[in-house]
């Protein structure tokens, strides 16, 4: 049989420019999330709070009785509370498995086998999560502003609350970048990605639930700081401009939430190698 000549031979396809690996890892991983029909339902059932506002906004708007249901920033801020539950569960399905099926798989050695960063590797899953946290918080809550222009028929409400816009912005990121971070972080763990759901919802609850019983005992709100939930609070009142809900000292909320982040990625650095490091 013919034996062909498997010599050197020039590429001739096109190159990516560098530093761009990362959105391909973020662009597979969103159309993988979004072929399952059960979490695009989950996806489309986190928006029904979008609709009730909406609803709400009308009525405001044409009916003569609907004063008292005006938006006002307080209106957004309390829709992206009520989207908290629904960050937490797209969080753990979409997130919990991002590093752990990798580890499970010995997928990271092909992965940065290949001319892509660990930088990139990292930045490209916590992309991944943040497009599905943010669909169903920045992109709803910005919706929900137009809607209100679209129904008022003019541009007053948004003139005369110009800081809306940066604020929803800025809230909306701090708190998927924070979720995604720790998600991240607690991924890269374990090989099990309902163990780190586990651990996710433990982070979550248990800190709630001590700054409840600390709350008990000393009657006092200054501690919402050992509560995540309780610092994210904080920091997007402050945001929005807006009375706190505790009276944790807004500084301290915020050095708690980059102590979240920079020790996720210590703990990413850590664990992301292309080989097992034992330690």
């Amino acid at each position: 049989m013919p034996i062909h000549d498997q010599g050197y031979r020039r590429y001739q396809g096109t190159r990516a420019p560098e530093g761009r690996a990362w959105a391909v890892i973020t662009s597979t991983g969103v159309r993988t999330l979004l072929r399952r029909r059960a979490f695009a339902a989950l996806l489309l059932l986190s928006w029904i709070p979008f609709v009730v506002r909406a609803v709400q906004i009308y009525f405001s708007s044409n009916l003569p009785q609907g004063g008292g249901l005006a938006p006002t920033p307080k209106m957004f801020l309390d829709f992206l509370g009520q989207q908290d539950t629904f960050v937490f569960f797209i969080a753990v399905w979409a997130g919990s498995g991002l590093v752990a099926n990798d580890r499970r798989a010995n997928a990271l050695q092909i992965y940065l086998s290949k001319p892509l960063t660990r930088a990139e590797y990292i930045l490209g899953k916590l992309a991944t999560l943040m497009v599905f946290l943010l669909m169903v918080t920045w992109v709803p809550a910005l919706a929900l502003l137009l809607v209100q222009i679209l129904f008022a028929g003019n541009f007053a409400f948004l003139l005369d609350n110009l800081h809306l816009l940066p604020a929803i912005t800025l809230a909306t990121v701090v708190q998927a970048l924070t979720v995604s971070s720790a998600m991240l972080a607690l991924s890269s763990l374990s090989n099990s990605s309902r163990y780190v759901g586990v651990l996710y919802a433990g982070l979550m609850f248990f800190s709630q639930a001590l700054y409840g019983v600390v709350f008990v005992v000393t009657r006092d709100t200054s501690w919402a700081w050992i509560s995540l939930p309780g610092n994210l609070s904080q920091i997007s009142a402050l945001i929005f401009r807006l009375p706190p809900q505790y009276s944790t000292p807004w500084f301290v909320s915020a050095l708690v939430i980059v102590a979240i982040i920079g020790g996720s990625a210590v703990v990413l650095n850590r664990r992301v190698q292309g080989v097992e490091v034992i330690v």
